[in-house]
């Protein structure tokens, strides 16, 4: 019935999308399993892409040749750039996204697809021979062979929904739990925990009084995600709301607190730390006497709203109370219930950073099985699974990439050496080199990647060459270009800076704090006219270089100074536990890991520096 796939990819949501995708591109024959065709790629919860250091992953996504850019921009409503007023390195876009469009385009994408087929049904467990992965059973007892098996599980791995003293089995609202895999995993050996999520109540927008709360436009100028010419900036953009809870929506909460499955131990999994339920957040910030809430369309025909910021698995009857307490909800009416969800997850340590598996060769495991949370991280690692799957079979090299290349990188690795006891979600703190990792130079950095790979095509990859040719011949202009008093200083004295009493180079003036390269030309109509060939892109990127150029330097001499020692291999057949220099905890946290570089080493926790100065002496450097 069945041929023999080279790629089985288990779960549907944004990690499964992105491996099916990016494996079936390269060449490989792939099947894609999902228990439902019909939510295929379903935004669970909010229907948004990207944020902080998140649109820098869906920008990276896309420079490699992935897909989750396109789909978002496709389906946006409103796009917004967060952090504007601080440095390029935290400039992150979002977009809010219509969740059935959304989901629309994803399934039209994987069906225009080669070598790619769906098979509909619970996948229920793993053929191992001999610690190799040869495919996957289905509920109805078949057996279906692979060279190489992704799972993208999401919260579907033994599943239980939470609203109050209810529980019932399920990995989304109105979706059955998916049984049978983690059981198998723990009989060949590996390690699960329990992790937590939730969502909150989806209510009717015809009932809400907008009139009350603080309207949230997109940007005047939106932009977009991916840096193909497939796609173009939205023009007309949905608005979105702000609104707050008080005092007497933290006192109706409180009223169900005795029966919230978060507060009397029915829920053993930790939840998501910079994601509280609204019950969370009265419990630990009782000084503050409200919290925001995000009022966000669910696409551009519904009336269905998504209330951001009121995470919920208290009893359903106190939610719709407290709902209708919040300034313009006084007469909401709900669609359904917030709910907890708990799921079984695999600590990523026991993998390699290929995202395979260490106790089974071929087997590769993508997102929140991963212990994420956000379907940005879940698409990055399903993307990487995906490569890596395919390389595997057809014996190419691995896809790693560094930690100054990519938050892709900085994700995967943080996962594999540190680990994660509560969902892990990116942030730009996280990234040791962020100004090098910016959301407007993804492309520059990852698109010869994806090229190479053939996930780019031609035209993506002449079109990142001639930016990166540009950005440097405008560069070179503007440190030669100068600017005269009289040309300049009206216009300077408008912009509220010092004024000039000489010419004076353009690249001398952008390294002024609280002025553009747009402020200039806008003065100046012979910059304007030597500047008319270049594209904003282009404008963007020649603004940062220049004004960041002591930080940028100084980054990229750290990673040079690091890489040194990070690409320093480590023998596969080192044995830790003979090393008794080494302390306890280093010995036991290396031999657990097994890192594949001195680098690598460096980020494991528990590992000292002189932990790190024995190993290196050990290996003759």
């Amino acid at each position: 019935m069945f041929p023999i796939y080279d790629v089985i990819v288990v779960g549907a949501g944004h990690a499964g999308c992105e491996a099916a995708q990016a494996a079936a591109k390269m060449g490989s024959s792939v099947l894609l399993c999902t228990m439902n065709m019909n939510t295929i790629a379903q935004m669970s919860c909010n229907p948004a892409m990207g944020g902080v250091a998140k649109g820098q992953i869906v920008r990276e996504i896309d420079a490699l040749g992935g897909k989750s850019g396109i789909i978002s921009d496709k389906s946006t409503i409103q796009f917004r750039m967060l952090n504007r007023s601080k440095g390029p390195a935290m400039w992150s876009p979002r977009s809010q996204n219509d969740r059935m469009r959304f989901a629309e385009e994803w399934r039209l994408t994987l069906e225009a697809t080669p070598n790619l087929d769906f098979w509909q049904e619970m996948i229920t467990g793993l053929i191992v021979k001999e610690g190799k992965i040869e495919g996957v059973k289905t509920g109805l007892g078949i057996e279906i062979k692979s060279k190489s098996v992704v799972l993208t599980n999401g919260t579907f791995l033994n599943g239980i929904i939470h609203i109050g003293e209810k529980k019932m089995g399920g990995g989304r609202t109105g979706e059955g739990a998916s049984k049978g895999i983690t059981e198998d995993l723990i009989g060949i050996g590996f390690e699960s925990g329990r992790m937590k999520t939730g969502t909150p109540p989806r209510v009717d927008g015809r009932s809400l009084d907008y009139s009350r709360m603080e309207v949230q436009e997109g940007d005047e100028n939106p932009e977009k995600f991916s840096y193909s010419d497939e796609t173009l900036p939205i023009k007309n953009q949905k608005n979105c709301w702000i609104t707050y809870t008080n005092k007497e929506v933290h006192e109706t909460l409180e009223t169900g607190f005795d029966r919230s499955p978060m507060f009397n131990g029915r829920i053993q999994g930790l939840g998501p730390r910079y994601c509280p339920s609204i019950e969370d957040k009265i419990n630990r910030f009782a000084e503050r006497e409200r919290h925001q809430i995000f009022v966000e369309p669910e696409g551009w025909n519904t009336v269905e709203i998504y209330v951001n910021g009121f995470s919920t698995s208290l009893p359903e009857d106190v939610q719709y109370k407290a709902i209708r307490k919040i300034q313009g909800f006084e007469n909401a009416k709900m669609f359904r219930p917030g709910y907890a969800i708990e799921y079984d997850f695999f600590p990523p340590t026991q993998l390699k950073l290929t995202l395979e598996t260490k106790l089974v060769e071929n087997l590769y495991f993508a997102g929140q099985i991963n212990g994420t949370t956000g379907y940005e991280e879940a698409a990055a690692q399903g993307l990487m699974a995906g490569i890596n799957a395919h390389n595997k079979v057809k014996e190419k090299e691995p896809f790693i990439l560094k930690r100054s290349e990519a938050y892709i990188a900085v994700l995967i690795d943080d996962l594999i050496n540190k680990g994660t006891e509560e969902p892990y979600r990116m942030f730009t703190s996280r990234a040791e080199f962020r100004l090098l990792l910016r959301q407007d130079n993804a492309d520059l950095r990852l698109t010869p990647y994806g090229y190479k790979l053939g996930l780019a095509n031609e035209k993506e990859y002449l079109q990142t060459l001639a930016k990166a040719e540009k950005t440097e011949e405008l560069t070179k202009k503007l440190e030669k270009f100068k600017l005269s008093p009289d040309e300049t200083n009206q216009g300077l004295e408008g912009l509220n800076t010092a004024l000039i009493k000489e010419k004076i180079t353009v690249e001398k003036l952008l390294k002024r704090p609280n002025i553009g390269l747009q402020d200039i030309i806008g003065i100046s109509d012979s910059l304007k006219e030597e500047t008319s060939e270049y594209s904003d892109a282009v404008k963007e990127q020649t603004e940062i270089l220049i004004k960041y150029k002591s930080y940028i330097d100084k980054e990229r001499q750290m990673v040079e100074k690091i890489s040194s020692m990070e690409d320093l291999q480590i023998p596969a057949s080192i044995e830790y536990m003979n090393m008794k220099a080494l302390s306890a905890e280093g010995r036991q946290k290396l031999a657990k890991i097994q890192p594949q570089t001195v680098g690598q080493a460096s980020r494991i926790s528990g590992v000292s520096p002189a932990d790190m100065s024995i190993l290196t002496i050990y290996l003759g450097k």
